[in-house]
């Protein structure tokens, strides 16, 4: 359902953040090692599945968005901007904005707004705003393995993981280790 998590194999984050998580996994990390935002012809079609996943999950309706080579490059530096605070970075501008309106039934509902990759931006902020909500947020997270990076929600229960796999990243890194501190003790 999700193009870019689907290459890996692993659990999505729940409900909309699903998007957020997507769009982190565009980036060439572990195996396979394509980046689907490298080009227009790559990226448009990673977008159309990702929006109408969003749309699935969400029950929101699906945005038509039509990058342009500008939104390219805008929508690569937002998904380093969000790697960037995930892994403990702070974010260097303002991404986007989105609307509020007043429902019928009295209800706030906050809505994505723009085009191109603005819009994008605003569907990840709604959905890092409800994640944050939702208190799920803090379980989107970087796999340390710095030959990995893969985005990945951590489910364990008291959100202890750092791994996206611990046979695959883990493993080989406290192997890598445990080699260095018998050297340097050798």
């Amino acid at each position: 359902m999700w193009p870019a998590n689907g290459r890996y194999g692993m659990d999505v984050a729940p409900a909309g953040l699903g998007f957020v998580h997507d769009l982190l996994n565009t980036l060439p990390a572990g195996k396979p090692r394509v980046d689907l935002l490298a080009s227009l012809d790559g990226a448009q079609p990673w977008l159309d599945g990702a929006l109408a996943a969003w749309a699935e999950e969400t029950g929101r309706e699906r945005p038509e968005v039509s990058l342009t080579e500008r939104d390219l490059d805008q929508v690569r530096g937002l998904r380093e901007e969000i790697k960037t605070l995930l892994t403990g970075g702070e974010p260097a501008h303002e991404l986007s904005s989105a609307t509020l309106r007043l429902g019928s039934d009295g209800r706030v509902a906050i809505e994505p707004r723009g085009t191109g990759a603005r819009l994008v931006a605003s569907v990840v902020l709604i959905e890092m705003l409800a994640a944050q909500q939702a208190d799920t947020w803090r379980r989107l997270k970087v796999c340390r393995n710095p030959r990995c990076q893969v985005a990945f929600f951590d489910r364990s229960r008291n959100n202890s993981g750092v791994w996206h796999a611990t046979k695959t990243c883990g493993n080989v890194e406290n192997l890598r280790a445990h080699r260095a501190r018998a050297k340097s003790t050798a």
